[in-house]
């Protein structure tokens, strides 16, 4: 299988046709313990921007005319006050706004560009090929970090890092952890009967979900996954809207299972997040302790309150219509999210009403086409928020949330924010956001700088 990836990886470098500056021969594997995790091609020096009004991810007001000073790949300093420095690059913003890198909580880095089908047949090769193709596009959308949901992305991460492709920094979870007949079992009638302890399924191999049945399981399928590299661990501890086996009213681990993984995650010093859409399901997670309940679309009063209580994080996704139309209409699947769907408008009035600490994702799956609107995905959370709240939401809010990892945090500084000694992940808008959020939806056209780690990825400002 390693070898498998690394090909893929190599393949992926020639395919994208990617530009001389990540040229360079294949790294070997690094060792964790002497390679940061942020090595990316040399950025310049220092760059500086010039004459922007900043979206600091935090506050819901742009500031004054300001300029930005980054230096290798922090943000060095900012300022009202014209900053001098001899030999930095110049961008000059032009009264534009200058924002952090948007954060996507719910992402399948695996899943995002293949069908279904062939995500369920083609090998690691194929899979991380196409992986890679679309965590450049993720990058140019300007999403400069995804949390990965489920999906062995584990080399795709690194491929990325290194700089021999680019994309986001992404948070692993690796195999996404669910039980037979569960959402994440993708077995067949032919595969029955399960014998404990014989070889794992092809998807348990390729890494992109895994089976488990008792409190022991789950302790070693967490474990296996922290092994890799996870920074977070994601279990589904309901029925899923793609699952061939379950209904979404089905619970499937026991607390005691959950805890397990509570348990081993809270070892390493990170934490579980569960995949729940009922309100049986996000409590039994709650009260095993879980930090990130995943969808939630289906939950009623007293489980939100109960989240609240616990400071459990809502990680839910405003899911456009087009996505539920991606199954044939009529079938299991198509029904499950009409239900689902429908929950949307709810969860967000429980979220907003019990002030629950709420992330934004897009868990968009097996589409190319819908990844696409990534950012308009973003835009329509104005249904419910102002533009400020949503764009806050999808940077310095998601990035407490990515803080949870702890020492697995594989990028240490501070993302989802502009400030002296933040990483520099940066887009400059050409436009004001806070006023007219689809700018986020049309990135071609209306982000002129995207810069990750320090690194410009693109620049179009226009020459005066």
């Amino acid at each position: 299988m390693a070898v498998r990836t690394g090909i893929a990886i190599a393949a992926a470098s020639l395919l994208f046709g990617v530009p001389a500056v990540f040229s360079h021969e294949l790294p070997a594997a690094p060792d964790p313990a002497q390679t940061p995790a942020s090595a990316q091609p040399a950025p310049d020096a220092r760059i500086l921007f010039q004459n922007v009004r900043i979206f600091d991810g935090v506050s819901a007001e742009l500031s004054p005319a300001s300029h930005v000073l980054v230096n290798g790949n922090l943000i060095e300093k900012v300022s009202r006050d014209a900053l001098s420095a001899p030999g930095a690059r110049v961008v000059d913003g032009g009264g534009r706004t200058l924002m952090p890198g948007l954060i996507d909580m719910h992402w399948h880095s695996m899943f995002v560009g293949v069908p279904l089908a062939v995500a369920l047949t083609q090998d690691a090769a194929y899979l991380n090929i196409v992986a890679g193709v679309e965590a450049r596009k993720a990058l140019m959308r300007g999403f400069t970090t995804v949390r990965d949901l489920g999906g062995s992305a584990f080399s795709l991460k690194q491929a990325v890092d290194q700089g021999v492709i680019p994309g986001p920094r992404i948070y692993p979870s690796g195999a996404m952890i669910s039980v037979t007949s569960g959402h994440g079992d993708f077995r067949s009638m032919a595969d029955l009967p399960r014998t404990l302890g014989a070889p794992g399924s092809r998807h348990d191999v390729a890494g992109d979900s895994t089976i488990a049945d008792s409190p022991d399981e789950v302790r070693l399928r967490t474990r296996e996954q922290l092994m890799q590299g996870a920074t977070q661990i994601k279990l589904t501890g309901g029925g899923g809207v793609s699952s061939p086996h379950s209904p979404l009213d089905v619970v499937t681990f026991t607390e005691a299972e959950l805890k397990a993984a509570v348990d081993a995650a809270t070892d390493w010093g990170t934490y579980v997040a569960v995949h729940a859409y009922t309100p049986t399901a996000i409590q039994r997670a709650v009260k095993a302790g879980v930090l990130s309940i995943e969808h939630g679309s289906l939950m009623d009063d007293d489980t939100a309150q109960a989240m609240a209580k616990a400071g459990v994080w809502l990680s839910t996704q405003p899911f456009p219509d087009e996505l539920a139309n991606a199954f044939p209409r009529g079938s299991d699947q198509w029904l499950k999210a009409q239900e689902v769907f429908a929950g949307t408008d709810r969860t967000y009035q429980l979220a907003i009403k019990h002030k629950l600490k709420t992330a934004f994702g897009t868990d968009i799956l097996f589409s190319s086409r819908l990844a696409e609107q990534q950012g308009m995905i973003l835009a329509s959370l104005t249904r419910w928020y102002t533009p400020a709240q949503a764009l806050i939401m999808a940077t310095g809010t998601n990035a407490q949330l990515l803080k949870l990892s702890g020492k697995r945090n594989p990028y240490r500084g501070d993302l989802g924010v502009v400030r002296e000694g933040a990483l520099a992940d940066l887009i400059l808008v050409d436009g004001d956001p806070l006023q007219d959020i689809k700018l986020i939806g049309d990135p071609d056209r209306n982000f002129l700088v995207i810069m990750k780690d320090g690194v410009i990825y693109k620049d179009s400002v226009p020459a005066r």
